[in-house]
């Protein structure tokens, strides 16, 4: 098959889904598929387009048999509301130009966020009589409301004409839990028209490996401590001044350090957070190089998961199945009715309590501190389970089952 994916994150790009959607293509490929890719400029998680992409409107790279166009996006560290519509309208004007520049594509791929991209895809759709297949990583508005990040109800209510717009014109809507698929049925989009493909992991990349001689461990005189790690985004889903708060309750236990890794912008305030509330037990550092992400979970004796108490059917961390894959113990705090409460209870990898409650945090660290054949255990289930059902094999097979049946239909 000829295969176009629309997905505004694709590699270089660290975390999130620009690793998952850059597998997915070069997957296909090594299946015989061909596959072009369609995304923005690489600019996260800085949010600033990379030195060497810069000053560009446009770029076609070929990278492990994937041809890559990349597109020119207004983006800004810290965006106003303005500077969000821009970066949308940016990616949506400029990007449909250049997919159009192409071959005929048998299936079309896109995913979400952004959903203003739904519409140059339904038009590459319609134009070529092809199908297009919505991947939802994110509910949106819904994401967006109750974070916070829309709060202006005129644009609120473009962006649901836009969501309905985008469910209405797709083929086929790939979502990556079950809370989505209740989320879309809800709003009434028939289940007929929903596959429930959950995102995955290269269990051959991140896997267990030992905590001695481990390179982060030996770097921040980590050696011997017990380890509870936050890996990832920091942003407006995930409360990180609770497990600041945590962490100082545990203050008094020298053994226990906590770890934050993220991006530079968000990690200063996380610094200057842990001092307030004298936290020295926190150790806070920016993003590791992706080759070194399985080293870097290794060095945890616990992963954490971390959402606000408001995030429930709409958002599905990817972390899970890292965090799983890399035979760590999860402490998830989230909402217990959410689709990440239900993803760790299903492994059988981890243990999770009340989001933003910094004492039900504090004492669940200290349980696992104190047995440690149960953190253990946990990680190991947690490995299996990832295996059995999060591998990156399985999630190929099941999107080229469904690109077939929408080409066929």
């Amino acid at each position: 098959m000829r295969i176009l994916i629309y997905s505004y994150n694709y590699h270089p790009e660290p975390i999130g889904i620009a690793p998952l959607m850059t597998e997915l293509a070069e997957g296909l490929v090594a299946k015989g598929h061909q596959v072009r890719v369609v995304t923005a400029m690489p600019n996260y998680p800085q949010r600033r387009i990379y030195d060497e992409y810069n000053g560009k409107l446009y770029l076609t790279e070929l990278i492990n048999g994937v041809a890559i166009q990349r597109n020119y996006v207004w983006i800004r560290p810290k965006p106003g509301l303005i500077d969000r519509i821009l970066l949308d309208a940016s990616f949506v004007l400029i990007s449909l130009v250049h997919a159009l520049k192409g071959r005929r594509p048998d299936v079309i791929l896109l995913t979400v966020p952004p959903l203003p991209a739904s519409v140059p895809a339904a038009l590459l759709g319609w134009l070529h009589r092809c199908p297009v297949v919505l991947n939802l990583q994110d509910i949106l508005p819904d994401a967006a409301v109750h974070t916070g990040l829309l709060t202006n109800k005129r644009i609120i209510a473009i962006f649901e004409k836009l969501e309905k717009f985008a469910y209405r014109t797709a083929t086929k809507i790939s979502v990556i839990a079950d809370g989505f698929v209740d989320n879309l049925v809800g709003k009434g989009v028939p289940e007929s028209k929903i596959a429930l493909i959950p995102n995955w992991v290269d269990v051959e990349f991140i896997k267990p490996l030992p905590k001695e001689n481990n390179y982060f461990r030996a770097a921040h005189q980590l050696d011997g401590k017990f380890v509870v790690l936050y890996s990832g985004n920091i942003g407006r889903t995930q409360p990180l001044t609770t497990l600041i708060d945590a962490a100082a309750r545990l203050r008094h236990i020298p053994d226990i350090s906590v770890v934050i890794v993220g991006e530079k912008e968000a990690i200063d305030d996380l610094k200057l957070y842990s001092q307030k509330v004298n936290a020295p037990n926190v150790l806070v550092q920016g993003f590791q190089d992706r080759k070194k992400l399985p080293e870097l979970l290794a060095a945890a004796d616990v992963g954490l998961v971390m959402q606000k108490e408001n995030v429930i059917s709409f958002n599905m961390p990817s972390k899970i199945q890292v965090l799983l894959a890399s035979g760590r113990a999860i402490l998830a705090s989230v909402p217990a009715s959410g689709t990440a409460a239900k993803a760790v209870q299903h492994s059988g990898g981890g243990v999770v309590v009340p989001p933003e409650d910094p004492e039900a945090l504090a004492a669940a660290i200290l349980d696992l501190y104190q047995n440690p054949d149960k953190a253990e255990t946990l990680g190991q289930q947690g490995r299996q389970y990832a295996i059995e059902n999060y591998s990156f094999e399985h999630a190929l097979e099941q999107y080229e089952k469904l690109f077939d049946e929408v080409r066929l239909h």
